[in-house]
């Protein structure tokens, strides 16, 4: 699956979503991670309610599952979780590599239901008959 971070630095998720000046893909399963690509945005991503500067980062991200970023505004959040993107608030300036290695673990156990949800984007969906409980 492909995961975001919203960067000022390129190391660490210390970014705003709609602030940030990049926003860094990698490519994550539990055998390990390939950095994909790096979107660069412009200067002019002050706070302004601006909601045109978004329009871009999504196109950016679209085909990824999740998006970590410092923070995320209201109408960003909702923008996101529309395209079908998860995102992921961290407490600090976070280093990318901790989180795709702690993401790495996580893979390799039990997933909560919101990252096997999101594993599953892009990919089609399917019904197993054989799983299904009948209620009888």
């Amino acid at each position: 699956m492909k995961v975001a971070f919203a960067t000022q630095d390129q190391q660490r998720v210390d970014a705003h979503f709609g602030w940030a000046k990049h926003l860094c893909v990698y490519e994550v399963s539990a055998d390990g991670c390939t950095f994909v690509e790096d979107f660069a945005f412009g200067d002019n991503l002050a706070e302004d309610g601006d909601e045109d500067k978004l329009a871009p980062k999504l196109a950016a991200i679209g085909d990824c599952a999740i998006v970590y970023v410092a923070a995320i505004g209201g109408s960003a959040a909702a923008r996101v979780v529309a395209s079908g993107i998860h995102p992921v608030k961290v407490t600090g300036p976070d280093p990318i590599k901790e989180i795709l290695e702690k993401l790495q673990v996580v893979l390799k156990g039990t997933p909560p239901p919101w990252l096997r949800k999101a594993l599953l984007k892009g990919k089609e969906k399917t019904f197993d008959f054989d799983e299904e409980e009948v209620n009888q």
